[in-house]
Formats: C-alpha cells, structure tokens, sequence
C-alpha cells in the first residue's frame, strides 16, 4: 500500500512539472517606456527631439533567446569587442530589408543609437536560422500587440501618476489571460534630479513559435512565471521633467 502511494504522489508530481515546463523555445522581450529611459539617458540621440510623439510609447528594447548565457552565437571575437565597449555603429550586421526597416525604426527609436546592430550581435545571431529579417519581423510582431493593448492605455491614463504591479497585471490578463501578468516583470529607476522612481521597463517570458502565433496569449501562457520586479512607480510623461 505505502509503495502504491508512493507510486502515485510521484505521477502527481511529475504531471505538475510538466505542466510547468514552457513549450517551446523560450525568449525575453524587453521593452521600454521611452519616457522613463530618456530621463535617465538624455544624451541618447533617440531622446533629444522632446517633441518626437514615439517617447509616449513603449519601445522595443530586445528580443532575447533563452537561457541568458546564450550570446553572440557564431560572433568572432573581433565583433564582440566592439560591442561590449559600446563601439555599436561599428558593427558589421547583414543589411535589413527595407520594408523591416522602416517598422523597426519606428518600434525601436533605439536605432539612432545603432541599438538595433547591438542587438543583433548579442542576441539575434541566436534566434531561429540566424535569419536578421526573422528576428526583427518576430519583435516587430510582438511589440505591435503590446502597442495595441490594455497596459499601453493603462500607460497613457496615468501620465505622471503611480501604478502599481498589480495594476500592470492587471491590465495585461485583461488581454492576454489570467495568469499571464505572472510573466511580466518590472524594472523601476529612480531620476537622479528629481528623485521620483520612474518604471523604465518591462521584460515578459514568452515560449513557442513567435512566426506562426496569431495572438500573444499562447505564447505568454507557455512561459515559465517570473520575478514580478519594482511593485511600483511613475508613469514619466513625454518630454524631460
């Protein structure tokens, strides 16, 4: 009898697990809110236009195959060099197709910074085939369903005000399903002038075939939770405060 418990409690268990387990290839997609990262990088060349209407938006900041150690695949070491001295617009990357291009630049104004060849170098040469059109088509993707949701309304609402990990959340399951906001996590900084903590970031788990999905949720729902980061801070409005 005790084997037969024994038995059971360990087919319970592993069913647990595997429920757990992502299905798929596991990334991270960072994005910022552009606001927040220009007050605390104002030399940036993508933050000195205040007037550019794209700082009231979130923006990609990278999409990153996991685990973390997984970097600069097939990269010599004369490239990688350059990048991790920040010598980024040095950086010889495969020509994007123009069509990418002019997406991607409005996704990720971190191209006026050669952001885009920085991010390719370190994580990009790791996604699926290697492919720069693929990797950046799949953050574009990614980065229009998180523009047309909830947590951006939520962002635009409470310019200069507080929000909450929860209200993130909460704002996220609303779209993509319960549960989901258990795989995002918040990076706050405080301004060094004025002293306020400014939410910076957000990273969200993802897992599956980012080219085939036809809706974030999925792929949200296959990743693993994470740490739910800052519990709160200020949503920076467009323009240095």
């Amino acid at each position: 009898m005790f084997c037969r418990l024994v038995i059971l409690t360990l087919a319970v268990w592993l069913s647990a697990c595997s429920d757990n387990r992502s299905q798929g290839p596991e990334y991270v997609l960072a994005f910022s809110w552009h606001p927040a990262f220009c007050e605390t990088a104002p030399r940036k060349p993508e933050c000195r236009n205040t007037a550019d209407k794209s700082r009231g938006r979130f923006s990609l900041h990278g999409l990153w195959p996991q685990p973390g150690n997984r970097l600069y695949c097939g990269v010599n070491g004369a490239e990688m060099d350059k990048d991790k001295r920040g010598n980024w617009r040095a950086l010889d990357v495969p020509r994007i197709a123009e069509p990418v291009w002019q997406k991607l630049r409005d996704v990720m104004p971190g191209t006026r910074s050669s952001l885009h060849k920085h991010e390719w170098v370190k994580h990009g040469t790791c996604y699926r085939n290697s492919d720069i059109d693929a990797y950046y088509a799949d953050s574009i993707k990614l980065m229009e369903w998180i523009s047309a949701s909830s947590l951006t309304y939520l962002f635009d609402a409470n310019l200069g005000r507080q929000v909450t990990g929860k209200d993130i959340r909460d704002a996220f399951e609303h779209d993509f399903g319960r549960g989901s906001g258990d795989r995002l996590r918040i990076s706050c900084k405080r301004d060094p002038d004025s002293g306020r903590q400014l939410i910076v970031e957000l990273t969200l788990g993802l897992a599956g075939n980012i080219a085939e999905a036809s809706s974030l949720a999925p792929l949200v729902e296959a990743s693993p939770k994470t740490d739910p980061g800052c519990p709160a801070g200020i949503v920076d409005p467009p323009g240095f405060q």
